[in-house]
């Protein structure tokens, strides 16, 4: 059993103020307040307990710091490595649809700079993300661990073959497009699961598949969109 999610992380000190306001005096509260309200709910999430952890993961931390003041525009943004971080919005979305609860297990395939991991990490027991980027893992290990995340668990490898060492998964949720869903990853979801994620080659959909409780698979097709490649590990 891991442990359960600190709803409010307890931050080293030097990160206290980074929270609310910047150098210049950037209200970075009221920034992703806004974002909420006008990039998210607008568009139809409703979800109470994934607006909260929207409203309190702080995006603008794991941006690149030149890129902070854009941090909670309504646009993904790069984070080095050939490597995004999804627009707020599809980050809401695809949250809502997973539907976490507090006594899942889940993983997720993409880590990037952390962001959608602490997201998840304020919903859900423990969070398992993998990333192919080794300097991305790593940073997203550092900085995750300094902004208190405990239950989240970051490994360095390849997506595709998933984490079956600590399957079977409740969730499954995918952050960058293969092709098609690897029959690995459905494979290590839970019968009674869900697994969401974009895919494609060139024309990308979101996907959502349940299995139900006999390990049936139903598929589902949400709507178009852009996501950087999934890319395997060597062979």
């Amino acid at each position: 059993m891991g442990e359960r999610p600190s709803r409010r992380s307890i931050l080293p000190a030097w990160l206290v103020s980074a929270f609310s306001f910047s150098m210049d005096g950037q209200d970075w509260n009221a920034l992703r307040e806004e974002m909420v309200r006008l990039q998210i709910e607008r568009r139809g999430v409703r979800n109470p307990a994934v607006l909260r952890a929207m409203r309190e993961v702080p995006r603008h931390l794991f941006v690149p710091e030149a890129m902070r003041r854009s941090a909670y525009e309504d646009h993904p943004l790069p984070i080095g490595h050939g490597q995004t971080i999804s627009q707020p919005y599809i980050v809401a979305a695809m949250t809502e649809m997973l539907d976490p609860k507090p006594e899942h297990r889940v993983l997720e395939i993409g880590t990037g700079s952390g962001y959608q991991a602490a997201v998840l990490a304020r919903l859900v027991r423990h969070v398992y993300t993998i990333e192919i980027v080794e300097p991305l893992g790593k940073q997203a290990q550092e900085r995750l661990a300094a902004l208190g995340y405990r239950n989240v668990t970051v490994r360095i490898g390849d997506g595709y073959e998933g984490w079956p060492e600590e399957a079977p998964f409740d969730r499954i949720i995918l952050t960058a497009a293969p092709p098609d869903v690897p029959q690995k990853l459905i494979d290590q979801l839970r019968n009674g699961g869900r697994l969401v994620a974009p895919v494609g080659a060139g024309w990308q959909e979101l996907v959502v598949i349940d299995k139900d409780a006999q390990g049936k698979v139903r598929r589902r097709t949400e709507f178009p969109v852009m996501f950087v490649p999934m890319v395997p590990g060597k062979r």
